[in-house]
């Protein structure tokens, strides 16, 4: 033991991602394995028995690890409601015969079932998208891209995503702030995957039919994610200057608003108790959470190990640009699990800890937000994204085919979270 000790800090955690890839591998469950590798880092950088009891204490008691998992729990909720009350569906139905035109619907519907994080949502919206592709001729590698790629245009910015909440909670930035410093990459992905797409879809085929319904019913279906949002940040914002001082002030106004908005499911779909009990009770629902306090442990115990520390000095003594660190880590840890909320939990603490040792500190949420699309650039192609797998399981197509539409995108979302970051550091665009 003495000898692993000795070696050095980023060798052993290092050694720790491999394992959480193995038993990640293996089928174990993503909690498991962030807190067996939570045990296993306590275990290399010598903390006894007591000390990482405390630290996972004191993770769980954390009043913002409570309010990340309450958070987490009531948007699954809202998610599973809206899908098991056919909610979602009449959304999607109400939106045909809006638009004629094949591209945007193509891609509206993908990107209407990315408003709301679902395990492996992209198979909900595929039956859609094979519809409407079914007069284009498109193959179903094409499809599946389409599918998959539009998707994911908001877990950049959305406040929904438990990836963007865990960001801002590990980086203590504003959630409001943080997200209109990314507003501009849905657009940027939208227009990388609109420009993949023109090449394979013909002009002049419109959707066929009238609106099924109108634009006040379509308001209505879509009131749920209004309600979020609207009263999510109006209530966030005026409890944040009421209580400057309180922690979760912030996080407040946004479960007030998912309770509301789940509420409102319930009460204009009449769901009866059982029904209700099923989507409370809903084993994806706990398993998120258990995910998140899972990560949250791992964070505690790389914190109170010294480990993020010790990491630090030693990149500052090799002299590796912060830069290079920022994209090149969290895309690597993101390739290999596939889950943004993963990536961000495992990596997010040691890159926090780097710009601070770096002394740019002023800098931390555009080195956060490189640092975001990177890791999601590696999500995005990662083998063992779930999305990516059941779209290409719905579609009948292999990763082969679908990566040939993949990388000129993710190229492109790179390079320009590469420019955006320079711009904002050095042209002087400073937005905090």
């Amino acid at each position: 033991m003495a000898l692993i000790w000795s070696l050095p800090a980023s060798v052993r955690v290092f050694l720790v991602f491999v394992l959480m890839l193995v038993l990640i591998r293996r089928k174990v469950s993503l909690g498991n394995s962030f807190f067996i590798g939570a045990l296993a880092l306590s275990v290399l950088f010598g903390m006894n028995f007591r000390d990482t009891l405390e630290s996972i204490v004191n993770a769980f008691i954390y009043p913002t690890t409570i309010s990340l998992a309450i958070i987490v729990s009531l948007i699954l909720v809202l998610s599973t409601s809206m899908e098991k009350t056919g909610h979602l569906k009449r959304m999607l139905e109400g939106f045909q015969g809006f638009i004629s035109n094949q591209k945007i619907n193509l891609i509206l519907f993908p990107a209407l079932i990315g408003l709301l994080p679902m395990p492996g949502g992209a198979v909900f919206s595929a039956p859609m998208v094979k519809e409407l592709g079914a007069g284009t001729m498109l193959s179903g590698d094409k499809l599946s891209f389409i599918n998959y790629w539009f998707r994911h245009l908001w877990e950049y910015c959305w406040p929904l995503y438990p990836g963007i909440l865990l960001t801002v909670t590990l980086a203590d930035l504003n959630l409001w702030g943080f997200m209109l410093l990314m507003s501009p990459f849905p657009l940027v992905a939208l227009g990388l995957g609109y420009l993949s797409i023109m090449k394979f879809i013909p002009e002049g085929n419109p959707v066929p039919g009238e609106p099924r319904v109108s634009l006040k019913v379509l308001i209505e279906l879509l009131s749920p994610i209004l309600i979020v949002i609207i009263l999510g940040l109006g209530m966030g914002i005026i409890l944040s200057l009421i209580f400057p001082g309180f922690q979760i002030s912030k996080e407040i106004g946004l479960i007030c608003s998912l309770c509301v908005a789940i509420g409102w499911i319930w009460y204009s779909n009449n769901l009866r108790g059982y029904e209700i009990k099923e989507v409370l009770f809903d084993k994806h629902i706990l398993e998120m959470v258990y995910m998140v306090a899972a990560i949250l442990i791992f964070k505690g115990i790389l914190e109170d190990s010294h480990a993020v520390r010790t990491i630090s000095d030693e990149l500052i003594q090799l002299h590796v640009p912060l830069s290079v660190i920022t994209i090149a880590m969290p895309m690597l840890v993101g390739g290999v699990v596939g889950i943004t909320i993963a990536f961000v939990g495992s990596t997010f603490p040691i890159l926090i800890a780097l710009v601070d040792s770096y002394g740019a500190t002023q800098f931390m949420p555009m080195y956060i937000m490189l640092g975001l699309v990177s890791g999601f650039v590696g999500v995005l192609l990662s083998p063992l994204h779930l999305c990516l797998l059941l779209s290409n399981k719905f579609f009948c197509t292999s990763l082969s085919k679908v990566y040939r539409y993949l990388w000129m995108p993710c190229s492109g979302l790179l390079l320009v979270g590469i420019m955006y970051f320079l711009a904002i550091k050095y042209v002087g665009l400073i937005l905090f």
